[in-house]
């Protein structure tokens, strides 16, 4: 190209109007341009289309709602997919039309916002063809099976494999079912119940005996089902009242190094009462199973070291922990300690701690005195059928407890008794 022809050229484009917007006028009469969307196969750009109206619109004008757009090639139908279409609309998604006349420089913008028709095509060759039915699961699975044995690799066939090893005729069980449900009948004679399979797990629960029945808190653990009756006569506080100040009271428990049991010792022996009184005597004897926790920590426990460690309270008392939180081997006059009896008192210490705290306890306390994590104590409380809980203001004031334990939470026991129900495990 010349550049005379250039210059020409450039002086003509120039010279055309600058383009300016305006909104055009809308035709009752007329459908105008439509949106169309393929979203497979593309039709040929001289595929002809027509619109075919539904129903006729009741306000005298089209609706483009209200038709279709159809069109076909020599090989392949094209229509509107009403389904999606209607989808699409519902979207929110609107596209404004505009034409620009390049003799005027004129950009008519349509004033209604137009949605796209989706169109679904169809080939005439496979309009006569009829449908195959879905295949059944058998067919299915037998299809999966044949493909994964010709194309899978070794991993995908060793698994088709071990299923066809695991599969269960069904039509070889039909003689022999009513021999098999007679002997699961036979076999499931011994079984127990759900409620004789409750009962026996209440029985084999590492903590003092209990009353479901019980309404009151201080029902639920009998006191003397804790603390025998002989040893509870045999126990004196005589000396601990009795005592001029409090360093002096100290001393004569037998363990002295429990931040919970020393806050308690002070307080129940600044007020009198029958009830304050019940309490330090329980108190007394938390010290001195405290005590027989830690010279009985060893497997093997010594008897003699044990009733020097515990002369602050009488011997009854110590043949009581004896007898009830250490095994004793067949034949064999040692005694020993294992993990379900170090659990076993652990437990009847903690309901004891409950009656003293109005059956609210500290945990994070009683956590500290024993070295355990706060997470032990706390499930050895939930075992007892504690709930963990922040106390709400009426309940600290009931226990006399200031506003900066708020944030504390505390072993709480309510009645009736609810045990922890056992964790189901996660199917894998």
């Amino acid at each position: 190209m010349s550049v005379a022809k250039a210059i020409s050229k450039k002086r003509k484009r120039d010279s055309n109007p600058e383009a300016h917007f305006e909104l055009s006028k809308p035709a009752p009469a007329k459908v105008g341009p439509i949106l169309v969307s393929y979203p497979a196969l593309q039709a040929p750009p001289a595929t002809p289309f027509q619109c075919y109206s539904r129903k006729k619109s009741k306000r005298g004008g089209e609706d483009e709602e209200e038709f279709i757009v159809a069109g076909e090639t020599d090989t392949v139908e094209f229509a509107t997919n009403e389904d999606e279409s209607r989808r699409a609309s519902e979207s929110g998604c609107r596209y404004l039309l505009a034409v620009h006349n390049t003799k005027t420089g004129t950009v008519s913008i349509l004033p209604t916002p137009k949605t796209p028709h989706i169109l679904s095509h169809t080939v005439k060759a496979l309009k006569s063809i009829e449908p195959s039915a879905a295949p059944s699961k058998t067919a299915y699975l037998e299809a999966k099976t044949t493909l994964g044995e010709t194309f899978g690799t070794k991993k995908q066939k060793a698994a088709i494999r071990a299923n066809e090893r695991n599969r269960i005729d069904v039509s070889a069980m039909e003689g022999v079912m009513g021999y098999v449900m007679d002997s699961i009948e036979k076999g499931a004679e011994g079984l127990m119940t759900a409620e004789e399979s409750k009962e026996f797990a209440d029985k084999n629960r590492l903590i003092p005996p209990f009353s479901m029945t019980a309404a009151d808190p201080s029902d639920i653990y009998a006191l003397h089902d804790i603390i025998p009756e002989a040893e509870w006569k045999a126990l004196s506080i005589t000396s601990l009242e009795a005592a001029g100040n409090y360093p002096e009271r100290l001393a004569m428990l037998p363990y002295r190094r429990s931040q919970w049991v020393n806050h308690h010792l002070r307080v129940l022996t600044e007020s009198t009462g029958k009830a304050q009184k019940k309490k330090l005597k329980i108190l007394l004897y938390i010290s001195a199973m405290l005590a027989f926790r830690q010279t009985t920590f060893q497997k093997t426990i010594d008897k003699e070291k044990l009733y020097e460690r515990l002369s602050a309270v009488p011997g009854i008392v110590v043949d009581g922990l004896l007898s009830r939180f250490t095994e004793q081997a067949r034949g064999s006059t040692s005694y020993h300690s294992t993990s379900a009896t170090k659990t076993t008192l652990l437990t009847y210490t903690f309901a004891l701690c409950l009656k003293v705290d109005d059956f609210a306890s500290n945990t994070t306390v009683i956590a500290h005195d024993l070295s355990m994590t706060v997470t032990e104590v706390n499930q050895l409380f939930k075992s007892l059928g504690c709930k963990i809980v922040k106390l709400g203001d009426r309940e600290r004031a009931k226990l006399g407890l200031s506003d900066s334990s708020a944030d504390e939470k505390r072993a709480v026991l309510t009645a009736p008794v609810e045990f922890p129900k056992p964790r189901l495990r996660k199917k894998t």
